[in-house]
């Protein structure tokens, strides 16, 4: 070989690992970018909690970090959850599935028969295992904030194993991408908040009586809400200092509705419809159908969660589950229809569906003969408005829109106008109007579809002692 083609070679050679070593820093630098791109979710959840906060117009609130969570992120003025207590509503929103379908939906129920999730159904933080993701139900907070996470779970299955990899927030920093959740016992009952709302100033709704009872009950509430958003605002400040705000999507939700009377445990707005927000980092791409400041009316469910969460994560929409996908470049249709079902709590069995739209919400009972106030032992103890409405109804001092909670019947079907009804004091079931015949039998129609095409156990009875 000549000098020259020896020096050619070399050249070559020379050229040939420096394209190499280009290709592999930018193969390091892509999978790094890649990496980076799987943002951590941190999972806010308040328990019996309705859209009492001032960024969604409720007045004579002070709730400065929830408010400005929704003004940095995206606050959903329509989601609802599926159940409207904590053990179906929990075992539907981390499946992704709804209750009724996968045997879920009586309240607390499964704790000793060993009943497991049907083929194909997993709690999300399985499929997020599968991701590579790492995960956590947190209670042990850093000390200096001053309490603890709740740590609660309360599905109505068995599950083998374990659920989470930790409960500690120490672990997250050196375990990412991760998905963790915090849950907040301030708005359950009983309350313990400092007293900040003065009775006289709150804006009772008007199936409730006036009285300094119930005045008394629902500023604690609000108080309970305002202690709420204090735990809350820690717990972001905490994240910003572990260097972790720019790589992790907020998510902050009710786990079932607000904790009164008409609420938890029924199947109107108030038991249902709960705040939503979630912010993306700044430090990551934001997906479609987010924007920051933006309001979002869709309907939306809180199976919807976990396939959103998963798709976001990386991976795809398991095949059974029925949540829709949020956001990102699988976004699916926007729901036509939100839906809801009550059925045992406690020893008290009721068994509602529900199904709402844009405008309206139909309620179908299926055990109309019994009272609203049918005896139930958790609300005669917990909630002071419970007992205060059978005394004053004894008294004669209801008037005809709060009698109807103390009626000895329920009607077998509701129909409210949520536009012109918000409180939803007005059943149009039996309205003459064209227009409330129409919805009316759309919405039954729609509802009958939903609980054949889901597979709704409800529809056959619980076993006399089931546990």
């Amino acid at each position: 070989m000549s000098s020259f083609g020896w020096r050619q070679g070399v050249v070559r050679l020379v050229l040939a690992a420096a394209v190499a070593a280009l290709m592999g820093s930018a193969s390091a630098t892509a999978g790094h970018a890649g990496q980076a791109a799987r943002p951590n979710f941190l999972w806010l959840i308040a328990e019996d909690f309705g859209p009492e906060l001032s960024c969604y117009g409720y007045p004579g609130l002070d709730t400065p970090n929830l408010d400005r969570l929704a003004k940095e992120g995206t606050r959903f003025t329509r989601f609802y959850t599926t159940a409207p207590v904590c053990s179906p509503s929990r075992s539907a929103f981390m499946t992704g599935m709804y209750q009724t379908t996968i045997g879920a939906h009586n309240h607390r129920s499964h704790r000793k028969d060993g009943y497991r999730l049907p083929d194909g159904v997993r709690v999300l933080t399985d499929w997020m295992r599968d991701a590579g993701y790492f995960t956590g139900n947190l209670r042990a907070l850093p000390p200096g904030l001053g309490f603890r996470g709740q740590g609660k779970t309360d599905w109505n299955f068995t599950y083998d194993g374990k659920p989470f990899d930790t409960d500690n927030w120490a672990d997250l920093k050196a375990h990412q991408p991760f998905m963790a959740q915090i849950n907040f016992q301030e708005t359950h009952r009983d309350f313990r908040a400092p007293k900040k709302t003065d009775p006289a100033s709150v804006k009772l709704p008007p199936y409730y009586p006036d009285h300094p009872i119930a005045r008394a009950d629902w500023a604690e509430y609000l108080d309970a809400a305002m202690e709420l958003d204090r735990k809350i605002g820690l717990i972001l400040e905490q994240l910003r200092r572990d260097g972790l705000a720019e790589n992790t999507v907020i998510l902050f939700q009710g786990d079932n509705g607000q904790a009164h009377v008409r609420g938890k445990q029924f199947c109107y707005e108030e038991g249902l419809h709960v705040p939503f927000i979630v912010r993306w980092p700044p430090g990551i791409p934001a997906p479609r159908g987010y924007a920051a400041g933006k309001v979002d009316d869709r309907l939306a469910e809180s199976i919807d969660l976990a396939p959103t969460m998963l798709t976001l994560a990386g991976a795809r929409k398991p095949e059974k589950m029925q949540g829709r996908v949020l956001f990102g470049p699988t976004m699916e249709p926007t729901r036509r229809y939100a839906f809801g079902a009550r059925d045992r709590c406690d020893e008290t069995v009721f068994r509602f569906r529900t199904v709402r739209d844009d405008r309206y919400r139909y309620i179908r009972n299926f055990t109309p003969d019994r009272p609203f106030l049918q005896p139930n032992a958790y609300k005669a103890r917990q909630y002071p408005v419970w007992n205060l409405l059978k005394q004053l109804d004894a008294e004669g001092k209801l008037n005809e829109v709060q009698k109807a909670l103390t009626a000895p019947t329920m009607p077998a079907e509701e129909l409210y106008d949520l536009k012109t009804d918000p409180h939803q004091i007005r059943n149009l079931a039996a309205s003459p109007d064209p227009e409330h015949r129409r919805t009316l039998d759309r919405l039954r129609k729609t509802l009958e579809r939903w609980v054949e095409d889901t597979h709704d156990q409800g529809r056959t009875p619980e076993p006399p002692g089931a546990q």
